[in-house]
């Protein structure tokens, strides 16, 4: 009988570990959770590979003999930035240019009208860790100064001699040409070898350099870290999967920008896992509700931390070039995700005024919430949703046992200090923590010009469904469409993802003026790094796929809008076609275009090339229909408080006992091994041919509710 052949996905998030494993000959999926480590992330992710192990009878002794590949998701990088924890970080840049991260840009968050009191946070780099070195390049590439070799030497010695051993180097105008940034990278290596560094030149061949230098800076600053810990889960997996023959398990890492990157590779360029875990919930949810005949869908991805949401829009997620993390900017590609702090262990707190707040802060994994009984002391939604009876008294179907008298002992307490009831105070939690969300989804729809009304809602995640139908009441939305396994879906996101490289170049000009053969070569010079880097991860030329866009605006816009560039030769017909393709999409984003106006002209900025090279996806079952007896998934009922005063006793359902056509009508609650589906009264739950629970509204609801 052949060896058995598994792809493992797994997506460490801030309370649990996801996993799932494919089966690549039998398409037979596999998924679990187990409980995250954050003193080292790496012991729950090799826990993870155990647990599945076992589930399929495989002894860890053959494990090198049936895995095949192993994709992650992670969020070292993003937790790092977030808990501002960047130290003994240098910045090297062009003479005269040495304030420009005191400079930066002239942003205010919420408008000057809500900041009155806003105090710009502390730098990425302090100023007394800035150098400035001679040299200068035009716009062009071309050299107006030479590089300052003396003045480079004495800037190296002296982070060498002050033990600053992270450094980023972005000097003027080196996305047009490397040279002077490459030489500062070559005297570092000489002069202060244990130096990790990085130039902006390999991280963003991009203009406008403020971003161009966070970015580079940024990606200087988790590289140490990530470094460590790639290296850690590789050599821990290595010695797993070792065999007779010496053979590697491919290892890859998400990447923000859809796709993964060999752990290798990734260590080069660690900025781009800054959203490594939630892309690829983007991802697995897009390909879901694609398969469900769902094309526009928002995703909502529930955790123990935050929620994650992003927007789908004809089966792909939408991307950004202006993300950021926390208050750090990043330029570069990324799936365009909005988080809010709440997640199952978000912190219910009084503010200074008197208000109940929910968030951002969270309990984590470790303590946890009140109810995991590992002494957190702070009320969190968890403890809010155990109280009001919403989820079991248990997680992961029994594993981790829930104490409800610690949630309740605790929110006595916050109610007392509210003057209201403990049901009233629980249930004022989850309200809040609706709003946080269904605010959340505004941001990535309404205010980008969209009508959350014309998509439909994918909740997925340990806590994502927890309050599904006040967001259907909150946005107006059609339905809600929650995956099966709905706890796992950024896990078989990882399952979903080719390997993904982005390269862009500058090159200013207007429309009129453009030279079709330069464009070409540009692209094609893209398209050669784009090869070189996919042919080092083992893809044969046969197999690689490229993806060009460009980045246009009107002449005098300050921003650009992303157009696609079709994959044939260039002439003026078809740089043409992109500039009429840049006014459609100026008109669907802004609400007006200026095609027939001659005096506003069009402009190119940037060219841009991903390299793809394919990985085999799992196929999406259809699940067999049963007797139509929805009472086969019953398992009982439970006292639950749906409006913050009085308990119901309520049916409950086994998620996994369901098949296509049941229909559950509310009051009801929807369990599963690693998430739960309150339905309210008033709601109806369908399950389709792909095993998607589908929830609507019936009746209609109060004036109130949905304004």
């Amino acid at each position: 009988m052949a060896a058995r052949r598994i792809r493992f996905g797994i997506d460490t998030g801030g309370t649990f570990t996801d996993v799932v494993a494919l089966d690549e000959d039998s398409g037979q999926l596999v998924t679990t959770k187990t409980p995250s480590t954050p003193a080292d992330p790496a012991d729950g992710f090799m826990a993870g590979i155990d647990k599945v192990l076992g589930i399929l009878g495989i002894p860890v002794a053959e494990a090198g003999q049936v895995l095949t590949a192993v994709s992650h998701g992670t969020t070292v990088a993003t937790n790092q930035l977030l808990e501002g924890k960047v130290e003994a970080l240098g910045f090297i840049t062009s003479e005269g240019y040495e304030f420009i991260l005191e400079i930066a840009r002239q942003s205010v968050p919420d408008g000057y009208g809500n900041s009155y009191f806003w105090v710009k946070p502390d730098r990425i780099v302090p100023a007394h860790l800035v150098k400035a070195v001679g040299g200068r390049l035009d716009y062009t590439g071309a050299e107006v100064r030479p590089f300052d070799e003396a003045g480079a030497v004495r800037i190296a010695r002296w982070f060498r001699d002050r033990r600053i051993d992270t450094i980023g180097v972005c000097l003027l105008h080196s996305y047009a040409d490397p040279r002077h940034e490459q030489r500062m990278r070559d005297i570092l290596r000489t002069e202060h070898p244990d130096a990790v560094v990085s130039i902006s030149a390999d991280v963003l061949r991009e203009y406008r350099e403020y971003e161009r230098s966070m970015t580079t800076l940024v990606d200087a600053a988790v590289k140490p870290k990530v470094a460590r810990y790639v290296g850690s889960i590789k050599n821990r997996l290595a010695a797993v999967t070792a065999g007779a023959d010496g053979r590697t398990i491919p290892f890859y890492v998400m990447k923000s920008n859809g796709g993964v990157l060999s752990a290798d590779e990734v260590v080069h360029q660690p900025i781009t896992t800054v959203l490594s875990g939630p892309a690829a919930g983007a991802l697995g949810a897009a390909m879901i509700a694609q398969h469900a005949g769902f094309t526009h869908v928002l995703t909502c991805d529930g955790g123990g931390t935050s929620t994650d949401v992003s927007v789908v829009m004809n089966g792909e997620p939408t991307l950004t070039t202006e993300g950021a993390v926390g208050v750090y900017p990043s330029k570069i590609p990324m799936i365009d995700v909005v988080t809010v702090g709440a997640g199952g262990g978000s912190i219910a707190w009084i503010s200074p005024e008197g208000a109940l707040k929910v968030g951002p802060k969270s309990a984590g994994a470790d303590p946890g919430p009140l109810c995991y009984g590992k002494g957190g002391s702070d009320v969190t939604i968890t403890d809010a949703h155990l109280l009001l009876g919403r989820i079991p008294p248990h997680l992961l179907g029994g594993e981790i046992g829930l104490h409800a008298g610690a949630a309740r002992s605790g929110i006595e307490s916050l109610a007392a200090k509210l003057d209201v009831s403990v049901e009233a105070c629980a249930n004022g939690v989850l309200e809040i923590s609706a709003w946080n969300q269904a605010n959340a989804l505004r941001q990535i729809t309404v205010k980008r010009g969209l009508d959350v009304r014309d998509f439909t809602l994918t909740t997925f995640g340990g806590s994502g469904s927890l309050l599904l139908c006040r967001l259907i009441d909150i946005l107006g939305l059609a339905g809600v469409l929650v995956p099966p396994n709905p706890g796992n879906v950024s896990a078989f996101g990882l399952l979903t993802v080719d390997v993904k490289n982005d390269y862009v170049q500058t090159t200013v000009a207007r429309h009129a003026e453009l030279d079709a053969a330069e464009v070409a070569g540009g692209f094609a010079h893209l398209t050669e790094r784009a090869a070189s880097a996919l042919r080092r991860e083992g893809f044969p030329d046969a197999e690689h796929r490229y993806v060009r866009t460009a980045d246009l605006r009107y002449f005098g816009q300050a921003f650009e809008v992303r157009v696609p560039v079709a994959d044939e030769a260039l002439m003026p017909a078809q740089l043409d076609a992109v500039a009429m393709a840049f006014h459609d999409a100026h008109r669907a984003l802004y609400g007006y275009d200026f095609r027939t106006d001659p005096s506003q002209q069009v402009e190119w900025v940037n060219l841009r090339v991903s390299g793809i090279g394919p990985i085999q996806r799992p196929e999406l079952r259809r699940y067999p229909s049963l007797d139509g007896d929805v009472s086969r998934a019953r398992t009982g009922t439970r006292p639950v408080c749906f409006d913050g005063a009085t308990y119901v006793q309520t049916p409950l359902y086994w998620r996994p006992d369901l098949s296509p056509d049941d229909v559950i009508d509310g009051p009801a609650v929807v369990e599963d091994f690693g998430s739960t589906a309150p339905l309210h009264p008033g709601f109806t739950a369908r399950l389709d041919d792909f095993g998607n629970l589908v929830i609507t509204r019936t009746i209609i609801a109060r004036t109130e509710d949905a304004r």
